[in-house]
């Protein structure tokens, strides 16, 4: 008899991405073997984000066509984790009564003894808040170069838009030797890369006892040999302090890459979105990472759009965006969420007003990201490769410390996980070309 396939479909973040590997890996614990066709999937896991409103329907649509499967095929499992099965709970199996599992983020490491109670005949609903245990379960990760470490779950931040705090629950730092022990794993089995994720990872170890902070941690981990990178992501200015850039700034496998976001320029609007700073600390805190590292790369994320912002407020936006030259800058226009203060505001924006100013925020995106890039034609950069181009046989792809993409001519079997001089011959605003700066295999 054939093991049973795995079919997963990941919506959102980095954080549903690192949560999905997770379950890959309890569902290969449990015998499952993992298959591209959802459509003959003995179990199909959808993980889901409720940031945005079209990922949502898109669940629905891919619900629909599951649930006719399993009406046919009893023997068939459905599972929907992640935020919008936090969200929905309940009303989930009203809407869709095929499922067999609705489970929040927090039960992603209890997936199996969720998936025993399925078994045994029970339709099940995992929502209610409870504390995340940790996870002796291996991942099955997508990449084997490059691997995320959760180091805090949850929100404890209450920002006007946002639906996370209500679907992920609050700031639950784990210990660090438990994260330590957890990279130690990952540089024995070749990993070369970490990114340490949380929702706002700059929050970690406020909730522990003794207290520790991110940079403590970052000091903890950095001698893991094997390991020669380190990230984290996602950062909140409200707690990005001059100690964390400093030791960002002293530990050199920490890569001079840092994630921020904004959402906003106008001091009114971050006031509304109940942010917690202004535009002014925003700035500040870019000036001391330029100060202790002058060639960091700074990205963040902008909302537009958001509920009563003006012509003029948006300028201010597109004014920061300009100043500050940042490398890369996530957009999207304001997405009203189900039980948050701003959904119900009065002052909402029309969607060709939101349409108009992320088009014209994405243009000056591009020529910013442009310009900053061109800087690095000529120059030598150390690239860490991924594996191969996918669009452009014989050549493989990385990243610099930067963060930047970089593909170049070269053998992807021999040179995956490998640090590689690059100088580059070409940019453009969300990559460069370059060519092996010493000889490497070729295909």
């Amino acid at each position: 008899m054939s093991a049973p396939t795995y079919h997963t479909i990941t919506f959102g973040c980095q954080m549903n991405r690192a949560d999905s590997e997770r379950m890959a890996g309890i569902l290969e614990s449990l015998g499952y073997v993992a298959t591209d066709d959802e459509l003959q999937a003995d179990l199909v896991l959808y993980n889901t984000c409720t940031i945005r409103d079209n990922a949502e329907q898109k669940v629905y649509s891919y619900l629909g066509i599951q649930a006719q499967r399993k009406r046919q095929n009893p023997a068939l499992k459905l599972i929907v984790a992640g935020c919008v099965a936090q969200q929905e709970g309940e009303k989930l199996l009203r809407r869709v009564p095929e499922l067999d599992l609705v489970m929040g983020p927090q039960y992603v490491n209890r997936l199996g003894d969720l998936l025993a109670q399925v078994e045994a005949g029970q339709q099940v609903v995992a929502t209610d808040p409870i504390e995340i245990p940790e996870d002796i379960t291996k991942p099955r990760r997508d990449s084997q170069v490059t691997a995320w470490v959760n180091v805090i779950y949850g929100c404890n931040e209450r920002c006007t838009y946002c639906i996370v705090p209500s679907v992920r629950g609050l700031e639950q730092s784990r210990h660090p030797q438990a994260i330590r022990a957890e990279i130690e794993e990952i540089a024995k089995a070749g990993y070369r890369e970490v990114t340490l994720l949380g929702q706002n990872i700059d929050a970690y170890g406020r909730d522990l006892d003794p207290k520790i902070n991110l940079a403590s941690l970052l000091r903890f981990i950095h001698p893991v040999e094997g390991i020669e990178r380190i990230r984290f992501a996602t950062s909140h200015p409200r707690y990005f302090t001059e100690d964390l850039i400093a030791t960002c700034a002293e530990l050199p496998k920490v890569c001079e890459h840092f994630h921020i976001p904004f959402q906003a320029g106008n001091n009114e609007v971050l006031k509304r979105m109940r942010r917690g700073y202004t535009h002014e600390r925003y700035r500040q805190i870019i000036d001391l990472i330029r100060q202790y590292m002058p060639e960091a790369a700074i990205s963040a994320d902008a909302i537009v759009g958001f509920p009563g912002e003006t012509e003029a407020q948006f300028q201010e936006t597109l004014q920061l965006v300009q100043e500050i030259g940042f490398d890369l800058l996530n957009t999207a226009a304001y997405s009203p969420r189900p039980g948050t203060p701003a959904a119900d505001w009065p002052d909402q924006v029309s969607e060709a007003e939101k349409s108009d100013r992320l088009q014209r925020l994405n243009r000056l995106v591009t020529e910013v990201a442009a310009v900053r890039n061109a800087r690095f034609l000529g120059q030598v950069q150390e690239v860490l490769v991924e594996g191969p181009n996918p669009k452009q046989p014989g050549q493989v792809m990385g990243r610099t410390r930067g963060n930047r993409l970089v593909f170049f001519e070269g053998d992807p079997t021999q040179l995956k996980g490998s640090l590689v001089p690059v100088q580059i011959i070409a940019t453009r605003a969300f990559s460069l070309t370059g060519k092996a700066w010493l000889p490497v295999p070729s295909v």
